[in-house]
């Protein structure tokens, strides 16, 4: 596996891993107003803080603030890596007043960090122009309440990666991109054909080994939900959303699937053809593409009714609620975003650009390259309740209660995996979810 797919197992595909987002939900003390962040003067020294991914990401980052720091004398940033698996909770155990100017932050978790006010928001503050640049989807990731929280360099995006050679051998016909996707009674036929020419009936990669009660769960599998017509969250609530009969039908699907999966727990079922698809993310293209080249096609998730869906979102930079020199902060966001920084940040982890003009420069994800499948999904943002069939990328819910949705999506997700009744499970946790909700007041931000 190469640095790039074990990053973004972590990451960009799946936001963060579950205990982190449980204890956001237990933080409490939201609710109020917006920010005390201030203009300030728009010099001197910020510091900013970022999480510690892989070290062509780290070096990235450095490389951006060095070049910053060297183009002006105005503003000196002051940067500070904090390791992946302590940043969240680093960010939630600190108060307001203590973070910095600027700080990362994963997109799921964005709600609750503005829910406490660790966060201010960022319009006045970034350029009209950077703001223009971001794509639908990135800004979708970083809004509440029309107000702009957070944007991000990169974004992220789901698919299936298929081996040519083997579905040509089943006689497999699979599409070519999001104007003929596999239904979800196709793509189960697909399995069915390739299963009868596979010697052990193994034929599908689901990232079992990731596990299902996990972020990994919620943002590689809830686009079966959206898919069907329903949502983790609507209105303010799961019943009636989470649990609708097409959800339970198509569970009911994803359950049926389990025969046909390897559990590719070295991870290279995909690589070594063990499977033929490979139900994943764009942070396995190096590694796939490297292994099987001409044979490598990306697909869409299949449609269960309301179009083809894809999760989406990944880390993002705002500012912090206490700061006294926004205008500094907002002047770095700007060269942060701009297309030299963003395409070496997306080079260095290959995942996809989330301004306009660095995503048409991308080679792999520019009309024509061998990822625009993804692109072609970001380009059709839902946000994250205007779930209709002509739209395909859905952000996860935009809410202070996001870590108990997860918790509770994933926990029921994984149980049906393992042969539980889908519509019972789906309804506890749809009653579990709206229970945290009622006892949070909605978890409302005035």
């Amino acid at each position: 596996m190469s640095p790039t797919s074990r990053k973004y197992r972590r990451t960009a595909c799946t936001g963060l891993a579950l205990a982190p987002l449980v204890a956001l939900a237990a933080c409490g003390g939201g609710s109020g107003t917006d920010a005390s962040a201030e203009a300030g003067s728009g010099k001197g020294t910020i510091s900013v803080w970022a999480h510690q991914g892989q070290k062509s990401e780290a070096a990235a980052l450095q490389n951006a603030v060095k070049s910053f720091n060297s183009s002006q004398n105005k503003i000196k940033v002051d940067l500070k890596l904090i390791p992946e698996k302590d940043y969240t909770k680093t960010i939630t155990a600190t108060d307001a007043a203590k973070l910095p100017d600027v700080l990362e932050f994963d997109g799921p978790t964005m709600a609750n960090f503005v829910y406490n006010k660790k966060l201010a928001p960022i319009d006045t503050y970034v350029s009209a122009k950077t703001l223009d640049n971001a794509t639908a989807a990135s800004k979708a990731q970083g809004e509440v309440d029309s107000k702009h929280y957070g944007l991000g360099m990169f974004d992220s995006g789901l698919g299936i990666y298929g081996n040519k050679k083997l579905l040509d051998a089943a006689g497999v016909k699979y599409p070519t991109g999001l104007s003929d996707d596999w239904t979800a009674e196709e793509f189960t036929a697909a399995l069915k054909a390739l299963k009868a020419k596979d010697s052990d009936g193994k034929t599908l990669d689901l990232q079992e080994s990731n596990g299902y009660a996990t972020e990994w769960g919620t943002y590689g599998f809830a686009p079966i939900v959206w898919s069907a017509g329903g949502s983790l969250l609507k209105d303010g609530k799961a019943e009636g959303a989470l649990d609708t009969p097409g959800v339970v039908s198509a569970l009911k699907t994803f359950q049926s699937w389990k025969t046909y999966v390897d559990p590719n727990t070295d991870g290279n079922a995909f690589a070594k053809g063990r499977v033929a698809l490979s139900w994943v993310g764009h942070w396995m293209y190096p590694a796939y593409s490297e292994a099987l080249g001409d044979d490598l096609v990306v697909l869409p998730l299949p449609d269960f009714g309301n179009g083809p869906k894809t999760g989406q979102g990944s880390w993002a930079w705002g500012i912090g609620a206490d700061t006294k020199n926004a205008k500094a902060a907002g002047t770095f966001l700007d060269t942060l975003l701009n297309d030299t920084n963003v395409t070496a940040m997306t080079t260095a982890n290959g995942a996809v650009p989330a301004t306009k003009t660095a995503l048409a420069k991308s080679s792999l994800y520019k009309e024509g390259g061998p990822l625009q499948l993804f692109a072609d999904q970001l380009a059709k943002p839902c946000g994250d309740s205007d779930i209709t069939k002509s739209c395909v990328a859905v952000t996860r819910p935009v809410t202070a209660g996001y870590p108990v949705i997860t918790s509770k999506f994933s926990e029921a997700l994984n149980s049906v995996y393992g042969g539980a009744d889908p519509k019972s499970t789906l309804q506890k946790a749809a009653r579990a979810i709206d229970q945290d909700f009622s006892d949070n007041a909605g978890y409302k931000i005035p």
